[in-house]
């Protein structure tokens, strides 16, 4: 299981990274409505712009958490509590805008791999 879990962290943290510090202002086929970049996103769900400074901080602090992880392993658990409450709100957002599944997808991923990740780690 511990393999398991660290893969996830893996998955998790770089994809976050990804997502945050390369795709920030690209569009994706992922992306809520019709936005265009990670800005356009958050004003697609009438989020104040702020959220998406705030979210993205706490992504990528999560992110680099769950990397790090694989060393100092007490930052595991409450990186992915956080991923994970992040993603389901992300998953909320996207039913609020009436995008299809597809859309949700990665958030949905990304929140089951956080749920093995805690999973995994609830005895340590």
């Amino acid at each position: 299981m511990e393999t398991i879990v660290q893969i996830c962290q893996i998955i998790v943290g770089c994809g976050l990274l990804n997502v945050w510090l390369l795709r920030f202002n690209k569009a994706t086929a992922y992306r809520g409505s019709s936005a265009a970049n990670m800005r356009e996103e958050f004003a697609a769900y009438r989020l104040p712009a702020w959220s998406c400074y705030l979210v993205g901080f706490l992504k990528v602090t999560s992110a680099f958490a769950l990397l790090a992880g694989l060393i100092y392993p007490a930052l595991v658990f409450p990186a992915a509590a956080i991923v994970a409450v992040l993603m389901a709100g992300a998953v909320a957002m996207h039913v609020k805008v009436g995008d299809p599944l597809k859309k949700s997808l990665p958030a949905l991923g990304v929140l089951l791999l956080c749920v093995v990740i805690l999973v995994g780690r609830a005895g340590y």
